[in-house]
């Protein structure tokens, strides 16, 4: 019954000076919402680049050129990689952005050359037509696939198979059109067009291979598929400082891990903000304190334990401080469903989107934090209220 009437004194203590109180919630309200918010950008970026690096082969290794190096990659040393130690498909890659045109119709995207079994190894799935074969890239045929972006900005529409566009001078016939696949993390995975790798080596007047892609014959051959290509690079090369070989499964932890110190930075820049409400809660307690003395003294007089007064004072901190929290949860909740969703796509640039996720444990958190920084700093006004003689206390003017 005590922790009932206590809870009941401290509505009405908050209660009768209600623009006080809000204004001893703010620091809360603000730590919470900034908390909930930033966290949940990042978790909702994080989810938005795990879905797209879902899309791709688990069994997959990039390996990447690093740094001044003499050693160059040709085309037939990667696909002799092929069958080798694990190592199931290969595939090398270069890329840079140029102009494509279609009748008067001009876009500007990423044109990337490649190899047969570059698709399969991304998880690049194909809506209408094919991808390059073997003959494509050995031959030299001027064919490509194109991304719906691509599609849409040149022709208006998605079925252009059969369509000619003009790359760099050269007329290139459609054979394949990528399914859609959306946006990762503001970059969209649409706007680009495949070309046979030898092709894209003379548009580009670039010989040097930077970076190849493999997969592993299955899921348990990663780890050995990784070592045939890192004893490769380190014969082609003599150094390993040169080169950098690393499977899907590397590269999931090495985002979580970043994902990791981002969250806890975003947490403690939130925190500073709880912090500060936890000293607003702190100095409006005290000086309640003072206001209350006499109340205090007529408590204790009639025989009010120092334990009750504590009590009174601390749930009265921690009722704040909960009220802040739960105010702040609802505003990260508008920011969520309706200020996010509708910020210009001008603000965002181009192909740019943000998401936030709000989990249950984020909420939890938020509202445990709310509940601890009521307790730490509501315990020292308490304390202060409990220790007041009755003699005293009824004394005070």
């Amino acid at each position: 019954m005590k922790i009932i009437q206590a809870f009941k004194m401290a509505f009405k203590a908050i209660a009768s000076n209600k623009m006080r109180s809000f204004l001893t919630m703010l620091g809360i309200i603000i730590g919470v919402l900034s908390f909930t918010v930033m966290v949940g950008i990042v978790q909702g970026s994080t989810q938005t680049l795990t879905d797209s690096m879902s899309n791709l082969d688990p069994n997959m290794i990039t390996t990447r050129m690093m740094g001044r190096r003499t050693a160059t990659l040709t085309m037939e040393e990667i696909e002799d990689l092929r069958g080798k130690g694990s190592v199931n498909l290969t595939a090398p890659l270069i890329s840079t952005t140029l102009t494509a045109k279609a009748g008067v119709n001009t876009h500007s995207t990423t044109v990337e050359g490649t190899t047969d079994g570059y698709d399969q190894i991304r998880g690049l799935e194909i809506a209408e037509g094919r991808f390059l074969t073997e003959s494509d890239v050995q031959n030299r045929t001027s064919v490509a696939i194109v991304g719906v972006t691509v599609a849409d900005e040149l022709f208006g529409q998605r079925d252009v198979i059969g369509e000619t566009i003009n790359i760099d001078g050269r007329k290139y016939q459609i054979v394949g059109i990528f399914a859609e696949k959306g946006s990762s993390m503001g970059v969209s995975q649409d706007d680009h067009i495949v070309i046979p790798f030898t092709l894209a080596q003379r548009t580009f007047r670039n010989t040097n291979i930077s970076q190849f892609y493999a997969n592993a014959t299955t899921e348990n051959d990663v780890a050995a598929a990784v070592e045939t290509i890192e004893a490769f690079m380190l014969e082609k090369t003599g150094n390993e400082d040169h080169f950098n070989v690393q499977s899907q499964e590397a590269t999931l932890e090495t985002m979580n891990t970043m994902v990791s110190t981002m969250t806890l930075l975003t947490g403690f820049i939130a925190s500073i903000s709880l912090l500060v409400g936890g000293i607003g809660i702190m100095n409006i307690m005290l000086v309640s304190v003072s206001e209350r003395t006499r109340e205090i003294g007529i408590r204790k007089a009639i025989g009010a334990q120092r334990l009750d007064i504590m009590l009174q004072f601390i749930i009265e901190a921690v009722v704040l401080s909960l009220m802040g929290g739960l105010i702040g949860l609802g505003l990260s909740a508008v920011v969520r469903y309706v200020v996010i969703p509708n910020i210009p796509a001008s603000l965002m640039g181009e192909n740019g989107s943000l998401t936030m996720v709000i989990s249950g444990s984020v909420l939890t958190m938020s509202l445990m934090f709310s509940v601890v920084i009521g307790v730490i700093f509501g315990t020292y006004p308490a304390l202060k209220a409990s220790k007041l003689l009755p003699i005293e206390a009824l004394r005070y003017e």
